[in-house]
């Protein structure tokens, strides 16, 4: 037996999605050979280690079907059926609905074949989807959420069972992996101060709330003259957030320190963690936050409060006046005492065992 990961996409944009599919890939036990299928881009770019790989080299335009290329979707369904008839591969896991709309018609005629499509975030499900999964049996084809939020949601949408298998991390390894208060600000060109750090991690673009969070920020100086902010990612809003911070004569005091692939072994080099997120399937900042002990402020979604609960800090999504306000909250409070609670809240070592066991059952 065999597994076989396919992933859209390799690079930055990305990265978490292959750290959440190795993460269940990592509980397969006995452990078996698995190979992952990358339908764009190289396995180089993938900021995790993902073993054997496949690059399939295909276009986002030949995968959707856009124009010429509709016409040849049969032709490249064959090409993947060919590829895996006479392989041992027992278990196929996609990643997301475009993954599921590329491979489940060719595993339809493959059925010692089990499909897992696993939800990263919120999507758009036409007819046709519906349609798709609804011509697998429960037996072949199990669809998984990484939150009860997202699982809730999807379910209602597409009126089918989907499981929840809630992304989470070894709580001692993900720590002895940090580096030290010191050794990270170092790291990020900080001074060696006590001047206040507000952290943030993710891609640059319109969803994650960045220029917001930059709005907030410029207002909280009036009453922290001395704090800084730092986002690490990289994306395609980076130049309007740079205008942004040029326009508010923000120079020295917000960094875009762009992709580090060593960023979970940062959030030491903050106080805080602001997570200004529109929408998210789960948000594996905030966990990483948590358990690196750094206190988080996020936007106030239900998927946040599943996780933290009444021990959360929330402002309400693009509201930078309340945004701006929490700030200014959170840094006249205790942060180890948020973060202790927090943690608490989260309880990341019961969260670790609830994902093994179902990661591994999903997989067995």
């Amino acid at each position: 037996m065999s597994i076989l990961n396919v992933m859209w996409a390799s690079g930055a944009a990305f990265a978490s999605t292959h750290k959440v599919h190795q993460l269940i890939l990592s509980q397969v036990s006995p452990p078996v050979p698995v190979q992952t299928w990358l339908l764009q881009g190289s396995a180089a770019e993938c900021g995790v280690s993902i073993g054997e790989v496949r690059e399939w080299g295909l276009s986002s335009a030949r995968l959707k079907g856009r124009g010429f290329w509709r016409f040849t979707r049969p032709w490249m369904e064959s090409r993947f059926q060919r590829a895996l008839e006479g392989s041992d591969t027992r278990v196929a896991l996609l990643d997301g609905l475009g993954v599921a709309r590329t491979l489940l018609p060719a595993l339809e005629a493959l059925p010692a074949i089990r499909a897992v499509v696993i939800f990263h975030g919120s999507t758009r499900l036409h007819s046709a989807d519906r349609a798709l999964f609804q011509r697998f049996p429960a037996s072949r084809l199990t669809l998984v959420a990484v939150s009860n939020t997202l699982a809730a949601s999807l379910s209602e949408d597409l009126k089918m069972p989907v499981l929840t298998l809630r992304s989470a991390y070894d709580p001692a390894a993900f720590r002895s992996a940090l580096l030290p208060g010191n050794e990270a600000r170092a790291r990020l060109g900080l001074p060696q101060d006590h001047s206040p750090v507000l952290g943030a991690v993710g891609r640059l673009v319109a969803g994650k709330g960045f220029a917001c969070l930059i709005d907030a920020f410029a207002g909280a100086l009036q009453t922290r003259p001395d704090l800084k902010l730092v986002i690490l990612g990289e994306g395609a809003a980076r130049a309007e957030l740079e205008m942004r911070i040029d326009q508010s004569q923000l120079h020295g005091k917000v960094l875009l320190s762009g992709h580090l692939n060593d960023a979970a072994q940062l959030y030491r080099a903050f106080d805080w963690v602001a997570i200004p997120s529109l929408s998210e399937g789960l948000g594996l900042i905030m966990q990483e936050a948590v358990m690196a002990g750094v206190p988080v402020l996020s936007s106030d979604l239900d998927v946040f409060r599943e996780q933290l609960g009444d021990a959360g800090v929330y402002a309400p999504a693009e509201d930078a006046t309340a945004w701006r306000e929490s700030i200014v909250r959170a840094l006249n409070v205790s942060a180890a005492e948020v973060a202790a609670e927090q943690y608490q809240a989260l309880a990341p070592d019961q969260a670790w065992l609830e994902f093994s066991r179902t990661a591994r059952n999903l997989l067995a």
